[in-house]
């Protein structure tokens, strides 16, 4: 299945606002979605950068909200815990939370994956990408994508 994930501040395939970049506030965006299973139990979503030099570089790491969820609000902060429920993982900037684009050059593009998964993960907060992908492998029920980009 096929979530539908948007943000009011962007449209999918369009430029970032600056606020949301080390450029400015470095806040995160409003994210909204749609679309979620009855299998769902948690979400968790996942910001990286592929065109990144060297690697994928991981900005967001977010999971086990709550399968009510609809929507994560501008600014969600740093702690390990959200108030609504669900963990941050740590990103490649080595921080818990939300790290802005800050590309070196050009034009990069920013990928908000969704993951409805049909299990809570054993994580604690602070887990990285692939530790978070590794436990939900077989367990995601339905995901959605959202592309921004942004150029310094």
């Amino acid at each position: 299945m096929t979530l539908t994930i948007s943000s009011s501040a962007f449209a999918n395939g369009g430029m970032i606002p600056a606020q949301y970049t080390c450029d400015g506030a470095n806040i995160s965006p409003p994210l909204q979605w749609s679309g979620l299973p009855a299998a769902a139990k948690t979400l968790a979503l996942i910001v990286d950068d592929p065109d990144a030099p060297a690697k994928t570089w991981v900005h967001w790491v977010v999971y086990d909200l709550p399968a009510n969820t609809t929507q994560l609000t501008e600014n969600i902060g740093q702690g390990e815990t959200l108030a609504s429920g669900g963990k941050q993982g740590t990103n490649d900037f080595k921080k818990i939370g939300y790290g802005g684009p800050c590309p070196p050059s050009g034009t990069h593009r920013y990928f908000f994956k969704l993951y409805a998964a049909d299990i809570e993960t054993p994580l604690n907060p602070g887990a990285n990408r692939d530790e978070l992908l590794k436990a939900i492998e077989g367990h995601v029920v339905a995901q959605g994508e959202l592309i921004g980009k942004y150029k310094r």
